[in-house]
């Protein structure tokens, strides 16, 4: 049986994550419009190589091809009554590529709806997230990584809704950006020891944050993080640096050893668990986990 994620950090492991997964479908054909949850049931095999690549540069655990996976994502496509189906094959792909000893963290987005502005209520998005959750336990997840979030009632809800409907841990990270004043809030203006109270208080086992920044941003925010959560198992999936448009496509500058070069001052920082987000690729995920071994 796998050791709880939670636990092998308590016990002064130092894990990798694994990197951006909507780069990697697009590069496979994914086209603008088309739903990338479906491609578990459509392109099983294409999503299977992306995790098995993650894998093999030397991820201790894995995500899933549900970013997207609640019944209101799915709903933009005609598939909300499939989240069930999507999910649980989505954490079934991921777990084959994992094998018994890795760790698959299935990706929990944001459903886009908004509480403040009564579009959907907290029972709606309780019932989808929980949804979402038996279906990714079923197909063989370890943890529900609750991601890119930026309003605490929506998070918290996810969090509950996730240990109320599985036993699945829980990881919860949210996006960060700089605003003119140098501090670090969410589009919804929540700060990084806002998240961090929380995110525990509602029951995450691990948190962090997630895209919007390259590792050197990424510093910053986690210490903010561990003075608010002195404790807590930390997570960080950062971009490739700090995106810039070339010829009208967005570019990720941070080459591999960019990030392995930075990955010890995020450790120093309170980072426990590091992979990436945009831009990240398997050779950027082998770099980092270089880098941790010799620290």
């Amino acid at each position: 049986m796998r050791k709880k994620i939670a636990d092998r950090v308590r016990d002064g492991e130092l894990l990798v994550s694994d990197g951006a997964w909507g780069t990697f479908l697009q590069q496979k054909g994914l086209k603008p419009g088309e739903c990338p949850e479906l491609w578990c049931l459509t392109r099983r095999a294409d999503v299977l190589d992306i995790a098995r690549r993650y894998i093999a540069a030397g991820a201790d655990m894995i995500e899933t091809n549900s970013f997207g996976g609640t019944r209101f994502k799915l709903d933009f496509f005609g598939l909300a009554g499939r989240a069930l189906e999507i999910n649980t094959a989505a954490a079934a792909i991921s777990r084959e590529a994992a094998g018994p000893d890795r760790h698959v963290i299935a990706s929990v987005g944001p459903t886009g709806k908004m509480l403040l502005m009564g579009d959907v209520t907290e029972q709606e998005l309780t019932d989808a997230f929980a949804e979402q959750a038996r279906g990714l336990e079923a197909g063989g997840a370890d943890a529900a990584c609750i991601e890119t979030m930026s309003a605490i009632d929506e998070a918290c809800l996810a969090i509950k809704a996730v240990k109320a409907n599985s036993r699945l841990e829980v990881i919860c990270t949210f996006t960060f950006e700089r605003n003119a004043n140098g501090a670090y809030r969410t589009m919804m203006g929540v700060s990084p020891a806002d998240m961090a109270a929380a995110c525990l208080d509602a029951g995450a086992n691990i948190i962090g944050t997630n895209c919007g920044n390259g590792i050197q941003r990424m510093v910053e925010i986690v210490r903010e993080i561990r003075q608010a959560a002195p404790k807590a198992p930390i997570l960080v999936h950062a971009n490739a640096g700090m995106p810039v448009n070339v010829n009208g496509t967005d570019t990720f500058p941070d080459t591999p050893a960019d990030m392995a070069d930075q990955t010890p001052a995020l450790v120093k920082a309170g980072a426990q668990i590091i992979g990436g987000c945009c831009g990240a690729t398997p050779e950027h995920i082998a770099a980092i986990a270089r880098a941790i071994r010799e620290l």
